[in-house]
């Protein structure tokens, strides 16, 4: 068979593994100080703290690499079918804590530590935050893999290692600043580089075609040549000794060098090939406002796809003895890709390009083993949102997965056009091609079209993708629509991020809670046991007064630990409606002001980035901190009422934000948010919700009860109702003098004095076009925040409420949607046997 790289090329025949001799681990103790000296080449006397960080994450790596080895040679042994997971982001967090914690020998290195006299709480700080993602997005996808390896998945995350994060955010004079986020500054302990790993990824250039007895042959030719290197990470399970791997991408220059243009003096002309193709994995998200920052994005996206299936394909058939066409239906049984949004849905094109150019199979039979090995996972209800390319863009940078693109769709609308002849309209919605918009093609469409199974990630949003935003697919694929709603995994949001309220757990129901979390629900008769209410809400208040801490050495300000910690930690987005939730503190501020009796103290918390391009979502961001800097100032209302911009939002940050919050805020409009994992981790964290109908909600709300939760707002068929009637918020603003009160504030520059006109377009667009109706909930949003401030006086009913809350969140474990991913979509079974043998 003919290949386009060496990489590419068939083994002429599998390779033989044989179980690897690994030396005996050292005592930790005696591996912190031999690391101390051999890998950072330090003596005590002379370590700083990131010397000890070093040493501690080595010691912690050798376990983990002890287990990774045995894991490996287990699925070379077993072949399993295995999992590999695509995606644009992965939130990992810090390596350090959670991987000593799911090994189980936190207690050691936290003992071998302090007898050197260091302390691993601190020692873990130095640890910065992998910046290889920007939302929930990477974060469910981190949470996946930490459940797949814990229940011994066979399984594999594929993504880009990113240089630089989206950005490092600082609040200055109350705006967002962008700052490059350097995370590899110091190295990354945790990372394997694997210069044998490398393939070539091919981009524009053009196709020739050459006829043949039984059709036409294409070559994609005069091609310009990224390299692409892995770099592996270890993703330990817990209580089990599994350990699967996470490849990340980097781009390399086919030539570094130009020794002429050098030797020239043309110093800059020597290294712009490398430069310019670095640049593929120098940043995450790139601002795309720009025709440059497109096509940087799509590369970015078919690099690391087309690095992933090259690489899934060298591993089946190095595995495997395929000779003959029939052979190649194993591929199928052995892999499963989910595809992680539309980012990588260019897979489907790529693996069609490797089996029918690269490795000679019939179109027709390619096609049918493309069908069963990709599984799709939408997270989005907003068409804009669905990544579409121009066609000339996608022809230039890809020209032969454009022809590809072409024949798939031709294929699937003959289909469509014969179940459903003579329907033009239904042709043109579900074409992969968008002739209506200046040609583009439609990415989701083609995932959906070259995926066995579609999912949602919560009840709602899965049904109403089936009713509106893929509901032709829905009638032309009748069963290939489905829910998988997501989940959080509790070692790293509950274990690690609430020590105390896992050891308060522990000590009532044991540890098994840890590893299955539908144990939890134990602990619903402790809701009226005085005691356990009585510790529960010590340990919440601890925890609050550790996060108000970090905020004052954040921010300055000094927090009260007993007021009510009313928390809204997300990205930036209109549809998020954080300007709701400044709109609620303005009413609270005037309340006071104007001397109303009664009211509960709060602090509210906000956190989350904007997106650099998203000038709306930093005035507001703005607007945010401008309130703040009114409100925190004003001597009348003192420690009722603060406001707090916790800056640069990310996982170590959420670690301390989410067990100690009181209040979460999920005030999506309904009908918007897919389904939020954020309100899964605070009510796992003793947070009682406030929130409309929306996305997971729905169902945190089934679990926890009605009397559970605070519920509010329009429905997601009254919004559409309320839309479809003509909707007037000038018609609220008139009709609510409180409502008005704060608008006009805003407006006439109460919070903005250097700059009156500041926020005049938020006020203009809520009056005039207020599209996520935020004027509309404003009145049962203000009553649902009243009950709050109510029941928070009332303690011991608030701890109780807050107790069921945690009991009942076992639904939304990740291990739970793993489960259901692995039994329904993948048909895949843990490696149970390989576990066995590693014992």
């Amino acid at each position: 068979m003919k290949t386009s790289n060496e990489t590419t090329a068939k083994p002429k025949k599998t390779v033989k593994f044989k179980a690897s001799v690994i030396p005996k681990l050292t005592p930790i103790h005696q591996a912190l100080q031999n690391h101390l000296i051999f890998s950072s080449f330090k003596t005590s006397s002379a370590a700083t703290p990131r010397n000890w960080y070093e040493a501690a994450s080595y010691t912690v790596r050798d376990h983990v690499v002890e287990r990774w080895i045995k894991t490996a040679e287990s699925y070379y042994r077993d072949d399993p079918k295995r999992v590999y997971y695509l995606s644009l982001e992965f939130l990992i967090g810090r390596m350090l804590s959670n991987a000593a914690l799911n090994l189980g020998i936190n207690d050691q290195l936290k003992e071998g530590l302090a007898s050197l006299g260091h302390d691993l709480e601190n020692t873990v700080e130095l640890e910065t935050d992998a910046a290889l993602g920007n939302g929930g997005l990477g974060r469910l996808a981190a949470c996946f893999l930490d459940s797949m390896a814990t229940m011994d998945i066979p399984a594999a995350g594929y993504g880009i290692r990113y240089e630089y994060g989206m950005f490092r955010q600082s609040i200055e004079n109350g705006q967002q600043i962008e700052n490059p986020d350097n995370w590899l500054r110091y190295g990354n302990v945790w990372e394997f580089q694997r210069p044998e790993a490398t393939y070539s990824i091919k981009f524009y250039g053009h196709v020739l075609k050459y006829p043949m007895d039984d059709g036409e042959v294409q070559h994609w030719v005069d091609a310009e040549h990224v390299v692409a290197m892995a770099y592996d990470v270890p993703v330990p399970g817990y209580g089990t000794d599994t350990v699967n791997n996470l490849r990340l991408w980097s781009a390399k220059a086919a030539r570094e060098f130009d020794l002429k243009h050098f030797n020239d003096g043309n110093y800059e002309k020597a290294v712009v090939e490398r430069n310019a193709t670095e640049s593929i994995s120098k940043i995450l998200y790139p601002n795309d406002t720009s025709v440059l920052g497109k096509e940087l994005r799509l590369k970015q996206q078919y690099f690391f796809v087309s690095a992933s299936i090259q690489d899934i394909l060298r591993r089946f058939l190095s595995t495997h003895d395929i000779k003959t066409q029939a052979d190649w239906k194993l591929l199928p049984e052995k892999i499963a890709i989910q595809l992680n949004d539309t980012h990588p849905s260019i897979g489907v094109a790529e693996m069609m390009y490797q089996l029918v150019d690269v490795h000679e199979l019939p179109w027709a039979f390619a096609w049918e083993l493309v069908g069963k090995i990709f599984a799709y996972t939408n997270h989005t209800l907003m068409p804009e949102a669905l990544e579409t390319w121009t066609v000339d863009l996608f022809g230039r940078l890809l020209p032969r997965h454009l022809e590809i693109i072409y024949k798939i769709n031709f294929e699937f609308l003959h289909m469509v056009n014969h179940h459903f002849p003579g329907d033009a309209d239904l042709l043109k919605r579900v074409s992969i091609i968008d002739e209506s918009n200046g040609r583009r093609v439609r990415m989701a469409h083609l995932a959906v079209v070259g995926s066995h199974t579609v999912n949602g990630v919560a009840a709602l949003h899965s049904e109403l993708l089936k009713q509106h935003l893929f509901a032709d697919f829905d009638r032309i694929y009748p069963g290939k629509l489905t829910n998988v709603t997501n989940g959080i995994t509790p070692r790293r949001w509950l274990n690690q991020a609430n020590p105390g309220l896992t050891a308060l757990i522990e000590k009532a129901i044991g540890a098994g809670f840890k590893k299955d979390l539908t144990q939890i629900k134990k602990i619903t008769p402790l809701a009226d046991d005085a005691d356990f209410r009585k510790a529960f809400a010590a340990v919440k208040h601890a925890n609050k007064v550790r996060l108000a801490a970090k905020i004052e050495q954040k921010t300055g300000i000094k927090l009260n630990p007993d007021s009510l910690f009313d928390v809204q930690i997300k990205r930036i987005h209109e549809y998020k409606r954080q300007l709701l939730n400044v709109l609620h503190v303005i009413t609270l501020y005037n309340r006071i002001r104007n001397g109303e009796k009664g009211i509960t103290p709060r602090t509210v918390i906000f956190g989350g980035k904007a997106a650099p391009g998203y000038w709306m979502a930093k005035q507001i961001i703005r607007l945010i901190n401008d309130v703040a800097a009114i409100v925190n100032e004003d001597v009348a209302v003192g420690d009722q009422l603060k406001v707090v911009y916790y800056p640069n939002y990310e996982v170590s940050a959420a670690e301390i934000l989410f067990p100690g919050s009181d209040l979460s805020e999920q005030i999506s409009t309904a009908g918007t948010e897919a389904s939020g994992t954020g309100n899964m981790k605070m009510a796992l964290n003793g947070a009682l919700t406030i929130g409309t109908l929306d996305g997971a909600n729905v169902e945190i709300k089934e679990e926890v009860g009605d009397e559970n939760i605070f519920i509010f707002g329009l429905t997601t068929p009254q919004v559409a109702e309320v839309k479809a009637s003509g909707y007037t918020p000038r018609d609220y603003y008139h009709s609510n003098p409180e409502l008005k009160q704060v608008l006009d504030m805003i407006a006439s520059g109460y919070f903005s004095v250097d700059e009156p006109n500041r926020y005049q377009a938020i006020v203009d667009n809520l009056l005039n076009n207020d599209q996520y109706l935020l004027l509309a909930d404003y009145g049962s949003y203000i009553d649902a925040q009243d009950r709050v401030g109510n029941l928070y006086q009332h303690q011991d009913e608030w701890t109780r409420m807050a107790i069921l809350n945690v009991a009942n969140m076992a639904k939304f474990s990740s291990d739970r949607a793993i489960s259901d991913y692995a039994n329904n979509i993948w048909h895949v079974t843990p490696n149970t046997k390989a576990k066995a043998k590693n014992k």
